[in-house]
């Protein structure tokens, strides 16, 4: 699983940069005043920066990624079985995806016992391993992510001057402004983003697979072909952005910011939604 999760991140880091910068709002602009697109990030990142500039903030995600696919992996089995049947050890619960996939169960009748049998715990299980990931290593890496992406674009809540450009740099400047606490910023929105996140794409990638063996008597002893396991990777983790990227924007731009006054995080995110919309 680590192995598999630093490959990803090796592979989408660029494309998460980007990400993160459409989402910080500058600099997304020509000079003209028209919005710059991915491509148009892309291209005046690796003018500025190099095209190591697409891999700011990479070697902290790698450093996290090993923890955070074990906590992610091992907690959702554990609140699998936790929320498993006590009589007979089955992970049991009403379908939570019965409206989104009723039209599919008309055709495919044979998937409504699975589906029952699986979902609702699922998307519990899910949520709570979610929710555990961030707690635990997600919030401060992003917060070090983030900030490294933002450096030398001016979208850095700070000056641009003699700012530091290294994940040691910038865990130092957070615990001499903000404290150990600013390490945590946003842990709320963290928490909502990664919970829903692995609710959806891992109850999805458990139906997903639930259906194809279905559908497949021959392959209900084995495992389903890669190519057919690879596609539903690819559905389960596009439905988790799908479902949450308005989150991600918000925390996004949060945990950007320095402490600059008491105002209440209430008060923060009024004002960062306010700003977005």
């Amino acid at each position: 699983g680590g192995a598999a999760g630093m490959t990803e991140a090796l592979a989408c880091h660029p494309l998460d940069t980007i990400k993160t910068r459409m989402q910080l709002a500058l600099p997304t602009r020509h000079p003209d005043g028209a919005r710059l697109g991915i491509k148009g990030i892309m291209l005046t990142t690796i003018r500025s920066e190099g095209a190591r500039g697409l891999y700011r903030g990479l070697g902290i995600v790698l450093m996290g990624m090993i923890p955070k696919v074990a906590i992610r992996f091992s907690t959702f089995e554990m609140y699998q079985q936790l929320l498993a049947d006590k009589t007979s050890g089955q992970i049991s619960g009403p379908s939570t995806f019965a409206g989104m996939f009723r039209m599919f169960r008309m055709h495919c009748g044979e998937v409504e016992a699975l589906s029952q049998l699986l979902m609702s715990s699922c998307v519990q299980a899910g949520l709570a391993a979610g929710l555990t990931e961030a707690v635990s290593v997600v919030t401060p890496i992003e917060v070090i992510k983030i900030r490294l992406q933002a450096r030398g674009t001016g979208v850095s809540n700070r000056a641009q001057i003699n700012q530091p450009c290294n994940g040691t740099g910038i865990v130092s400047e957070i615990l001499r402004v903000d404290g150990f606490s600013g390490l945590y910023r946003g842990i709320l929105l963290t928490m909502l983003r990664q919970g829903s996140n692995q609710a959806v794409s891992l109850s999805t990638y458990t139906y997903a697979k639930g259906v194809a063996r279905s559908m497949q008597p021959d392959n209900e002893a084995t495992n389903l072909p890669s190519w057919q396991t690879s596609l539903i990777g690819l559905l389960s983790g596009a439905m988790g952005p799908l479902s949450n990227h308005p989150i991600d924007t918000l925390k996004t731009r949060l945990q950007n910011q320095y402490s600059t006054s008491k105002s209440t995080f209430l008060e923060r995110f009024k004002a960062i939604t306010v700003d977005v919309i």
